[in-house]
């Protein structure tokens, strides 16, 4: 028998051992185990979470990455362009001319890319608060990324796609840019969760220039190493990279992810989410945030001297120059914020009002 053959099909059998392990830990409280750093509480659809140890998501994950090697997984990824010529339906597009010509993608204005996260799709709610939101305030082209394996039930399936996913929008990138002369400049790639660190990836992959910049909207923290960089959004990934980071410590990260870090009522917990137990309703107020305030630039913020005084509401009453989510950032925005927030639309708290 051929070898590769059966190298791949010991593989395909140990990772199958390994999801059985993955979903039969126990959701425990237990001072021994500490999310994000000697293992995670990894989310089911459900909302219900495993505890799984370091060593043992690490050996799967490795695992399935090899599997992956073998090609033995697709990563099928869409694009769907929107203007304000055609706002509310996107015009699917792939990396050819004929196909781009065929849009009304014009390289000439700014570009944003969005990516979902996990269990969502290109027509999911965030991306069309903030195509419809980037439209009413820039004249430019959004492009919505559908990737297919974000809606698998198990997290960690979705998780290992999470590379070639990137990879494959890099692609795209730099074909827009080889072929229209899309500027990197004026270039956001907006991801959420899971799809943060698609954004993270694509910017690590980009081979033509890099990204303007990379807002992740609390980046995933389960199987994500914070010690990994390389393996996660990093501040590196784009010339600015900014987190939103609204459910640290269970969904998303806590400590700073972005050269920017900003951190809406302390990053923990959002007012307005209450009995918020799973972490969703946090979780998903980063997306909420983004759409205004791109739309609307009202997010006033506190410098902080580090993330822990950001949690505590501990940086004083002084606001910075700084908005959370504000076009003008590039460049010009580093360290932790401090972000004060409504329990309610508008959620940002305007300083000069």
């Amino acid at each position: 028998m051929n070898k590769t053959f059966i190298k791949m099909k010991f593989l395909l059998i140990l990772a199958a051992c390994f999801v059985a392990v993955l979903a039969n830990q126990p959701f425990d409280d237990n001072d021994a185990q500490i999310h994000g750093e000697n293992g995670w509480y990894v989310p089911r659809v459900d909302g219900t979470f495993d505890w799984v140890s370091k060593e043992e998501a690490e050996s799967y994950l490795e695992t399935m990455e090899n599997i992956e090697s073998f090609g033995l997984s697709t990563v099928p990824v869409k694009y769907y362009v929107y203007t304000r010529a055609n706002p509310s339906k996107g015009t699917k597009i792939v990396a050819t001319t004929k196909s781009v010509d065929a849009s009304n993608f014009d390289a000439s204005k700014p570009t944003y890319f969005v990516i979902h996260g996990w269990t969502q799709s290109y027509t999911s709610g965030m991306n069309k608060d903030i195509r419809a939101a980037a439209l009413r305030r820039f004249d430019c082209n959004v492009i919505v990324v559908d990737w297919a394996r974000a809606r698998s039930v198990d997290y960690a399936t979705s998780v290992i796609a999470v590379p070639k996913v990137g990879a494959k929008v890099a692609e795209m990138i730099d074909f827009l840019n080889k072929n229209y002369k899309m500027s990197f400049e004026t270039l956001t790639v907006a991801g959420h969760s899971l799809g943060a660190h698609v954004a993270g990836y694509a910017g690590k992959n980009v081979k033509n220039g890099k990204i303007g910049t990379i807002i992740g909207m609390d980046p995933a923290l389960p199987l994500f190493n914070y010690d990994k960089p390389k393996k996660r959004l990093a501040e590196t990934d784009g010339v600015y990279v900014e987190s939103i980071q609204t459910n640290g410590g269970l969904l998303g990260f806590l400590k700073p992810i972005g050269k920017g870090a900003f951190y809406p009522n302390g990053g923990e917990e959002q007012p307005g989410c209450p009995l918020d137990v799973t972490g969703a309703c946090s979780h998903g107020r980063s997306t909420t945030y983004y759409a205004e305030a791109l739309e609307l630039n009202d997010f006033s913020s506190i410098q902080c001297p580090d993330y822990k005084q950001a949690v505590a509401d501990s940086c004083g009453a002084k606001f910075s120059t700084s908005r959370m989510g504000a076009v003008y950032n590039v460049d010009k925005v580093a360290g932790v914020y401090y972000v004060p927030v409504h329990r309610s639309y508008p959620f940002g708290v305007n300083n000069e009002e």
